[in-house]
């Protein structure tokens, strides 16, 4: 489905970009009214999709994060963050819960994290050219305070 509404930036790939990322969905995502429960579990799982950025696709040089949050069928926040890094090989080996490619001080938890989070994870990879992670999730519409 056509976007109805959208934003779209780019910033570095350093970690204090990680909470900037974080606010701006949060606040695109407020124009739906979603509880703070929703609001938190969009700001989590954008928090991972970035750090996965930071960390994984940039591991020895600060690159790009590009990021477009809009709004389609009305009440679907979609959020996809894209990195131009060194890619993933195994897709499906990197979404396995605790696995990691970051170190011992990596947990391994973040494409967990956020399928757990949101309602659709998509997720795209060419090594050598980076990676594209789409984030989705319905908001529900609530009822009108009388």
């Amino acid at each position: 489905m056509k976007q109805t509404d959208y934003i779209k930036f780019e910033f570095p790939s350093r970690s204090v970009n990680e909470s900037f990322a974080r606010a701006a969905a949060a606040s695109f995502a407020a124009r739906l009214d979603p509880t703070l429960d929703e609001l938190a579990d969009i700001k989590t799982a954008v928090s991972e999709a970035v750090t996965n950025c930071i960390v994984h696709a940039y591991p020895n040089e600060v690159g790009v994060i590009w990021m477009r949050i809009g709004v389609r069928d009305e009440n679907v926040l979609e959020i996809m963050i894209k990195d131009k890094g060194v890619g993933i090989p195994d897709i499906q080996k990197a979404r396995e819960p605790l696995f990691t490619t970051g170190g011992d001080d990596r947990s391994g938890m973040g494409f967990t994290i956020m399928e757990s989070f949101m309602d659709k994870v998509r997720v795209r990879s060419k090594e050598g050219k980076g990676t594209t992670i789409v984030l989705s999730r319905r908001i529900r519409k609530r009822a009108p305070i009388l």
